[in-house]
Parts: C-alpha cells; sequence; structure tokens
C-alpha cells in the first residue's frame, strides 16, 4: 500500500465504513499474490486506523476486548497491501502479505474444514505446533 495514509484520509475510510451495533465491522483477509482466503477477523475504528497509519495489519480481539496486532505474540504478521470496503460498506477486505500462518492452530488459513464425499474433514494439516507459536 506503500506509505500510510494521512489522518484525514484515515478518518474518511472509517467515516466510510457500517459498524454494526457492537462497533465491529467484520474483515477478511486475503493473500494478495495468490487470491488465498486467510481469515476473518472483526475491526473496530481503532483497528483500522492502526492498520491504514501502520500498514501492519490490527483487530480487534472480541474474546479479550483488547486491540489484536497480528503476529505480536506470534511473528505471523501480516502486512497490509491494499485496504478495500464492499458496496454496502460492512465488511472490509484486506490484501495481506501474510509472513508464516495465518490460523492460530498453525495452519496457513482458517478455511480448513471442508466437505468431501458427504463427509465432513479437515483439508489442511498444521503447517507448525501452534505451542511453537503461542506460548
Amino acid at each position: 500500500m506503500g506509505s500510510p495514509l494521512s489522518s484525514k484520509t484515515a478518518n474518511a475510510v472509517v467515516y466510510s465504513l457500517l459498524f454494526n451495533a457492537d462497533g465491529l465491522v467484520p474483515a477478511i483477509a486475503q493473500q494478495h499474490d495468490t487470491g488465498e482466503i486467510l481469515m476473518m477477523a472483526w475491526m473496530n475504528e481503532d483497528a483500522v486506523r492502526e492498520t491504514l497509519d501502520t500498514n501492519q495489519v490490527c483487530y480487534w480481539s472480541r474474546s479479550r476486548s483488547q486491540l489484536w496486532r497480528k503476529g505480536e505474540t506470534s511473528g505471523q504478521t501480516q502486512k497490509l497491501v491494499d485496504f478495500r470496503w464492499d458496496c454496502d460498506a460492512d465488511t472490509i477486505l484486506l490484501q495481506v502479505d501474510q509472513l508464516g500462518v495465518a490460523c492460530h492452530t498453525g495452519r496457513r488459513n482458517c478455511f480448513y474444514n471442508a466437505v468431501r464425499d458427504d463427509e465432513m474433514t479437515a483439508i489442511a494439516a498444521p503447517e507448525v505446533n501452534p505451542g511453537d507459536i503461542y506460548s
């Protein structure tokens, strides 16, 4: 995405988004060069602003009720390449450069559950031991 946005532009982006009653908007992270969908998480205004200010993706952790800077403890960071939102302004698409795995289970992406041959199955094995990155 280049250099961080000005405060004026970041504010315009925030005010363009439609946050839900909890002050959150869903954000989908996609690997910028392959199109792989990595994960979905939530962002609040502060997470959007920090992401636009730093070009490092930041989410809102609903379980911890605090900002979640992707990779802060695991080292599995997401560098922002492009910031987009949909026509209803209620969903964000983050095109990122993912360093390492995106999923807390140690898999490349969070979408590893699938239906195959009329059965539920995991279609991807962990690439790293979660205990090695989330200790």
